[in-house]
């Protein structure tokens, strides 16, 4: 690590969104809410492939770092009614679309998709194969908690098409581990490895973290060695966002042991470059792929989900909180559980609020979307229009982190922790709504 990465990191230490979506969250509203869905829902081509997501948003325990909508639960009941009302919702949108509709990609997530019992995953899986078609090489994707996974409860996933799944682990050190509430020794996620390989789930995602309490450049360097062991085709190496004005149960983490922007630098950086020593190949920010993955080969897409090589337009959001991404533009579900529930037993898509997207809002989710997947943009005719984005860009063009060749705006090697930054340049709504974001580092 070079005294000018350092210095790099401090000057581009500023805020701004991870672009899972553009325009992003904070400036939803709701001037879209069930009627403007339902329409977009009509308009929908029969013969696109949709992408589902489904939000599980409960967990045996919180773990302290978590920036998910999740609810802790000590009994069953109220997971299974969720799901009886997640069941209804997915009735209510079969009925809202023009026809049978072909189904490219399924995601569980939460929370922790693995409260869910036996019973609750076959007759999910049922309904989805019911009321859609899946297509050929369909991807069923999970995440995956190894602190309540079991190796029955592996083969029912098995049994129900799963075909990714996404293990949470963090940090293998116990002192980080106990700083952030979440005691997952190796032993655990290794013997949960096992399982799924003997279960015929080969695709399998690990997600570290960085930035945490306790962490230093040497525990950090053991994670990603102790992960790699166990070969996963995926490795997620996100930040750690300390954001306790959104979630009040991050003011647990004692702030006096988390790193600062350097240490958060340093600890990214050398990461990053035993992943790729290890034969791993980078994707856009701070996903790496092992080369014969679909990433690695280029099919990256972002969405709410981060890096996917889901190719669907349109990503279906159901449960709780969850997000929709269409092509007419973005709706949220109703976050409080209960006021999820009661949407859907009066017959109601629990929809909150959203954004419909115009003409600028559309160019500039491509302009975003293109930096933060492939670190390259072609501005085209249009480049006058975002001359003060490239004004903005001048600094990190003089620092070498971005180039600017006629209309191509490409972010380079050394750029590419800055990704966010870059992207932020093009964000038309950045500085305006209530929208508080985390350090790009």
């Amino acid at each position: 690590m070079t005294q000018s990465s350092l210095s790099f990191a401090a000057k581009y230490d500023r805020p701004v969104p991870r672009y899972t979506s553009y325009p992003t969250a904070p400036h939803f509203s709701d001037d879209v809410g069930e009627e403007v869905y339902r329409q977009w829902l009509s308009e929908l081509n029969p013969a696109q492939p949709l992408s589902l997501y489904i939000h599980v948003p409960f967990c045996a325990s919180m773990c302290w770092f978590c920036g998910c909508h999740t609810k802790i639960v000590a009994r069953y009941e109220p997971v299974a009614d969720y799901v009886d009302h997640l069941l209804r919702e997915m009735d209510l949108l079969v009925e809202a679309l023009p026809a049978r509709m072909p189904v490219s990609h399924v995601h569980w997530g939460g929370g922790s998709p693995t409260m869910l019992q036996p019973q609750d995953w076959r007759r999910m899986a049922t309904l989805i194969r019911g009321r859609f078609d899946l297509t050929d090489g369909a991807e069923l994707a999970v995440e995956l908690d190894p602190r309540t996974a079991s190796k029955a409860y592996i083969e029912v996933l098995a049994a129900a098409g799963v075909s990714r799944v996404s293990i949470g682990v963090q940090d293998f050190a116990p002192q980080v581990q106990k700083a952030i509430n979440r005691i997952q020794p190796y032993e655990m996620t290794a013997t949960v490895v096992d399982w799924l390989r003997t279960a015929g789930i080969e695709a399998i995602n690990m997600d570290l973290m960085y930035g945490l309490p306790h962490q230093t450049v040497e525990t950090v360097l053991d994670q990603v060695d102790l992960a790699v062991s166990l070969a996963p085709q995926r490795i997620a190496l996100f930040g750690y966002a300390h954001v306790p004005w959104m979630k009040s149960h991050q003011k647990m983490i004692d702030e006096t042991v988390l790193p600062d922007v350097t240490e958060r630098w340093a600890q990214f950086d050398v990461a990053r470059t035993r992943l790729l020593e290890l034969g791993y190949v980078a994707i856009g920010l701070d996903h790496f792929a092992s080369p014969e993955d679909s990433l690695a080969r280029g099919e990256v897409q972002r969405n709410f989900q981060g890096y996917t090589s889901d190719a669907a337009e349109n990503l279906i959001g159901l449960g709780a909180s969850a997000i929709g991404g269409l092509t007419q533009g973005y709706v949220q579900n109703q976050p409080a559980i209960g006021s999820y529930k009661t949407a859907i037993d009066e017959g109601h898509l629990p929809i909150v609020k959203g954004r419909a997207l115009n003409a600028g809002d559309r160019e500039r989710r491509r302009i975003i979307n293109d930096l933060m997947c492939d670190l390259s943009v072609d501005l085209g005719a249009d480049l006058p229009e975002y001359r003060m984005a490239l004004d903005q860009l001048a600094p990190m063009v003089r620092d070498g982190l971005v180039q600017l060749v006629g209309s191509r705006v490409t972010i380079t090697d050394a750029g590419r922790p800055f990704a966010r930054v870059v992207a932020s340049s093009f964000d038309a709504y950045l500085g305006t709504g209530r929208g508080r974001h985390s350090a790009p580092v």
